[in-house]
């Protein structure tokens, strides 16, 4: 019995050994690549709700990671795009790339690779708005991780292999219009109508607001949606204003 309990610590740290092993291989699994400094990794998965403080009162989450990876994403994709289409304007690159980048595709894209498997959060203490972007931005952290640890050409790589060409098909996404508010916009031009879009309500916390837009055609009011930010709520009301009008 006394030789068993001494060799408990070695027996934890084969588990903690073999849980590390296990992740690493499921990082390299995603990414497609052997991960170097596997830390890195492991911040990339920690959302904030399940962070630890630091002396200094910082934690370590993947918020800044989440920063980095943004930046690189944004290029690579900027670059690819600038690329594929030589001929088209500032506006279709822009326009296109805000599609790849929106968080509900890079949301379903992050679990699709994987990353629900290994991404740690507390399921208490997350907001519904932060639990619909959890895998898109733990998606933009390990594109941030990959890029200190292996560098700007394998992060590259990482996104157009294991991102945009798996998961994206540009044809579809250039011929679908689907900023209904441009289209509304565009008909109401055409048919000299005057359209406003409004915010008629706000509620909830600073970090949970919902908002609900109402647009108005010729001072009549057509439809209403709502969402998590301003944007999105003019989005949906839009889309069912085009519906209304039968132009979706």
């Amino acid at each position: 019995m006394l030789s068993f309990l001494k060799r408990l610590p070695d027996l934890f740290n084969f588990s903690q050994s073999a849980k590390e092993k296990k992740f690493a291989s499921a990082i390299a699994q995603i990414i497609g690549q052997t991960p170097y400094n596997i830390e890195l990794y492991k911040l990339a998965v920690c959302h904030t709700s399940v962070a630890k403080e630091t002396r200094a009162g910082v934690k370590n989450s993947n918020e800044r990671l989440e920063y980095l990876g943004d930046a690189v994403l944004g290029a690579v994709i900027a670059e690819y795009l600038f690329k594929r289409f030589p001929y088209k304007t500032e506006g279709f690159l822009t326009e296109i790339r805000s599609r790849i980048v929106n968080r509900e595709s890079l949301n379903s894209v992050g679990k699709k690779i994987g990353l629900s498997k290994v991404v740690e959060f507390n399921a208490g203490r997350s907001s519904g708005v932060t639990h619909k972007s959890l895998y898109g931005d733990a998606l933009e952290a390990l594109v941030g991780a990959i890029y200190l640890d292996k560098g700007f050409k394998s992060a590259k790589k990482f996104i157009l292999h294991k991102i945009i060409q798996p998961h994206f098909d540009l044809e579809e996404i250039v011929q679908v219009n689907l900023n209904f508010k441009s289209i509304l916009i565009e008909w109401a031009q055409k048919d000299n109508k005057a359209i406003k879009f409004t915010i008629i309500n706000e509620m909830g916390s600073t970090h949970q607001k919902e908002f609900t837009a109402q647009v108005i055609i010729d001072d009549k009011p057509i439809s209403t949606g709502k969402g998590h930010s301003k944007k999105k709520a003019e989005q949906a009301a839009a889309e069912k204003a085009c519906q209304e009008l039968g132009l979706k």
